[in-house]
Parts: C-alpha cells; structure tokens; sequence
C-alpha cells in the first residue's frame, strides 16, 4: 500500500527542549531528518516529515530564499513536508486566540506567517498535502472558565479570522485537541468550539491519539468524561466511539501516538498528554484499533498521510534509531489495517 504517506515530526526535537533548568537542549533540523530517513523496515522508509515553523529549526522572518533552502534541504532526504505548526503562541510570533486584541492580532499574524511558508513550500514542489495546525495558545482552563461561553465565543472569532486567511491563501487549518488548551481541553469543548466557527472547509480537527485518550477520561473537564478508570474493554470502545463519532467529521489531520494514562510536559505545553514510545509497556492504546476510529473515512476529508507524534521524548529516546524502527514499524501496521480505504 501507498496510503496513507507516513510522515515523522519534526517538533520533538523542540517542544520542551531548551536553557531551564531541567531541560534537554534542542536537537537540530539536519540531526532529526537524519533520525528520521535512518528508519527502515523491510525497505520501507518515511515518505515525508510535518514541521514547526519556529527557531531553531525556522527563522519565521526567514527570507524567501532560506526557506527555499529548507525545501531544498528536506527534499535532498525523498521527502515531502506535510502539516506545518504554525506558531501561535506567546513568546513565538503570536499570542491567545481568547487575549486582547493585541493578542488576538499576534495569533493571526501567526497564521499569515506560516502561510507565506507553507506557499513557498508549495511553489517549491516539497508540499502537496498537509494542513496549518493551530490551538486556542491560551494555557490553561481557569481563566476560559471564568466565562466559558465568553470566553469560546473569543476564540472561535479569531479562528473566524484565522480560517479565512487560510482560505485566502488555499490552505485549510486544524485545531489539535490538547488538554491543555483553553476551549479545546475536553471532547466536548473542543466540538462545541468547531462548531461555533462553523467553517468546516476552512478549520477543522487534528486528532492524536496520546491527547485523545485523556479526552475519554474527562481529565480536564471530569463533566464529559466517557470511561472511568478500570473500565473493561467494552465500556472503553463505546466510550471511544462516542468521541469519535462527534469529531471524526471534524478530523483533517492525524497523529498516530501511545499514551500511558498520565500527563506531562514543560513549559507551555504543561499538564498535557503524555507520549510514549510505540512500544511502551504501559501504553493503555491498542494503536492500530484507536487509530481505525479516526481514520475511516479519511480519503474524504481530503488527508494524505498521518504522522507520528512523540512530543516531549528524551533526548536519549531520540537519538536512539532503534525508536524510530519501532515506530515506524506500528506507523505500517496502521496503514496496512484497512481503516484508511
């Protein structure tokens, strides 16, 4: 089989890496391609990466030429590029959908931003496929909470905005479910939000399967927990399908990951799902079963390839090429079950 294209991050080597105490330093664009065009199983390779456009893998002011370098870069390894993380949060290039409206500008500036890559990209002929992924940037519930309906109504109204730049530039946004974003913190808010902007050609939802699991047990939000701990099989997937049936609509882009029931993180990506290795013996995901849930369908929302996401992996556990094999072998699995077609 030739689809879905199966694609590795980029942002691991990123997200959470950095000068604080008790950071890991980043892991360089070149060492992460590398890593990632290692992988083999039985002759299988990545057909391609999703992105981050932030320092130090991007300069977002980056000149149209250094991007095309980038392009030049990333194709010298067979692949393509995918979805882009535009960068939307404060202290990169934007701020909360749900701030001020100097805030609110910075987000769509944001989205502009990764627009004028993403059609560089496409010019170039790296990118075919993929969408622009962004989240509500505003960490954390208390705040939303002080007036959820306000406060949803906020952020739905910048990814008014947000989507029709996207539109404007032939790109098409999704909103990745986190627990640790304001408005997207639980199944139930995360949908409410998707529908309020209402623009589901424009915006829609990326699914990853580590985040997803906390979405089942209501670990932000306990009112729209679907399973409870200890559940037995049946109880799980009839919660699961619950979940799934009210966002799969929703869903432009996927992340194949394992989660073992707990949070994690670092800096603004705090208290959010954890990810584990394909592999991990704690893993609560039958991957290539939760993945099916998501994926049916797929072809018709217009997705490519899906991604693996291993946000937040040690440094040791990335470097490590035997992780990479092991993922992408679950990466195969997931193809090859049939959910996709």
């Amino acid at each position: 089989m030739s689809a879905p294209k199966l694609h590795n991050a980029m942002w691991p080597g990123l997200v959470g890496k950095g000068d604080d105490e008790g950071q890991e330093p980043p892991i360089g664009l070149k060492e992460m391609l590398e890593l990632t065009a290692a992988a083999d199983v039985n002759g299988q390779k990545y057909d391609g990466i999703d992105y981050f456009l932030f320092l130090p893998h991007t300069n977002p002011e980056a000149s149209d030429d250094e991007i095309r370098q980038i392009a030049d870069m990333i194709a010298g390894y067979n692949f393509n590029v995918g979805s882009l993380v535009a960068p939307v949060w404060p202290g990169t290039v934007g701020d909360s959908a749900m701030g001020d409206d100097e805030a609110r500008g910075k987000f769509l500036d944001a989205v502009k931003m990764a627009c004028r890559i993403a059609g560089i990209f496409n010019d170039h002929g790296v990118r075919k496929y993929g969408v622009i992924r962004i989240d509500s940037a505003e960490f954390g519930v208390e705040k939303w909470r002080e007036d959820a309906s306000a406060n949803t109504s906020k952020i739905a109204a910048t990814f008014k905005e947000a989507a029709k730049i996207a539109a404007d530039h032939g790109e098409r946004l999704a909103a990745e479910g986190e627990i640790c974003w304001a408005g997207m913190h639980s199944w139930k808010d995360m949908l409410d939000l998707l529908e309020e902007v209402g623009m589901p050609e424009s915006l829609g939802f990326q699914a990853d399967l580590a985040h997803t699991y906390l979405y089942t047990l209501g670990y932000n939000a306990p009112e729209h927990a679907l399973v409870q701990p200890g559940c037995n099989d049946e109880e799980f997937y009839s919660g699961y399908k619950t979940m799934t049936d009210k966002l799969r609509p929703w869903t432009i882009d996927f992340h194949v990951a394992q989660n073992d029931g707990e949070v994690h993180g670092a800096g603004s990506h705090d208290k959010t799902g954890k990810h584990c290795p394909a592999d991990d013996p704690n893993g609560k995901l039958d991957i290539v079963k939760c993945a099916g849930y998501w994926l049916e369908g797929a072809t018709e929302r217009g997705m490519q390839h899906i991604c693996w996401d291993g946000c937040m992996f040690p440094n040791q556990m990335l470097q490590n090429p035997s992780t990479w094999n092991t993922i992408l072998d679950t990466m195969i699995k997931v193809r090859d079950s049939g959910s996709w077609s």
